[in-house]
């Protein structure tokens, strides 16, 4: 028996938890099942609850909910020795106040980003110390709401683009993001940055390869993972990849949008469970739409 808890993946037993807490109920359903499907937002208790009683999850959360925000990426990345920008990790105001002085000695530009948050809404490019002084002051703010933790990083020249390498299953979808320097800082799509899944294709490959990599390695299968390419002033043929961070809630824009992204996924379900011998009983279908790209 099959169970899920996805609203889109239709299996022979489906349950949703969504805005509660997985009770009893969910718990004898998940012990009875061979395989369980979470959904890509489930709360961090269904996890536990689902890989503590089955021994098949899909998708694996094992990185996500043990290095949570950037500041457990930027952890994982140091962790498992992956090329990254030189990072700086803070879990609140208070540190970067008693050891921020190395930041300030590095000079600029830098890049502070916010534990939380998307599209680029919590990244913010330092030209200067005041641009410093005003991020952390932002922060600060942040805090008072219960958001804690920043990371800076020192900027790395790339060109106005940036890598997305999609992973759902075995599946992988990439695709640049790139942005008119005219445009504000950042390469996403919410900012204005453009879709190009054609230009240095080598660099595509290079890029998939890296991540392929990191998930044999984290067990990370349904993530978007963002890379850039460290220009030179020699403009180098084969510029540096770095790691920037992975993304468990990702745009479907570069994937064709929702109904693509969907069907992806219930492809990669399937596939991951005949690779377990199990099968729905019932035709599972992706029926979700009107989701934000």
């Amino acid at each position: 028996m099959i169970l899920s808890f996805h609203p889109c993946y239709v299996a022979d037993v489906n349950r949703l938890c969504a805005g509660r807490d997985p009770d009893e109920a969910d718990l004898a359903a998940i012990r009875s099942a061979d395989a369980v499907v979470l959904p890509q937002g489930c709360r961090q208790s269904l996890y536990r609850m689902a890989w503590q009683n089955n021994p098949h999850v899909f998708p694996n959360y094992d990185a996500r909910f043990e290095y949570p925000g950037k500041t457990g990426q930027a952890r994982l990345f140091k962790k498992l020795d992956v090329v990254r920008p030189h990072t700086w990790i803070f879990e609140d105001t208070e540190q970067f106040r008693r050891q921020g002085i190395a930041v300030q000695d590095a000079g600029f530009p830098l890049v502070l980003k916010l534990d939380w948050g998307g599209e680029g809404e919590t990244v913010f490019l330092l030209r200067a110390p005041e641009d410093l002084k005003d991020a952390v002051a932002t922060a600060a703010d942040y805090e008072r709401t219960g958001q804690a933790g920043f990371v800076i990083q020192r900027f790395v020249p790339h060109g106005h683009r940036s890598l997305r390498v999609v992973v759902i299953g075995q599946t992988r979808t990439a695709y640049w993001r790139v942005q008119e320097p005219s445009r504000p800082f950042g390469t996403s799509v919410a900012k204005g940055a453009l879709i190009d899944t054609t230009s240095d294709s080598h660099l595509i490959q290079m890029g998939q390869g890296l991540v392929d990599d990191f998930c044999q390695l984290s067990g990370i299968d349904l993530a978007g993972f963002d890379l850039i390419f460290e220009e030179t002033a020699r403009g180098d043929d084969n510029p540096r990849p770095l790691f920037l961070e992975i993304n468990y809630f990702f745009g479907r824009t570069g994937l064709g949008g929702s109904d693509r992204f969907y069907e992806i996924l219930q492809a990669a379900i399937d596939r991951w469970l005949a690779d377990l011998g199990l099968a729905v009983s019932l035709t599972s279908a992706a029926t979700c739409s009107g989701d934000k790209p």
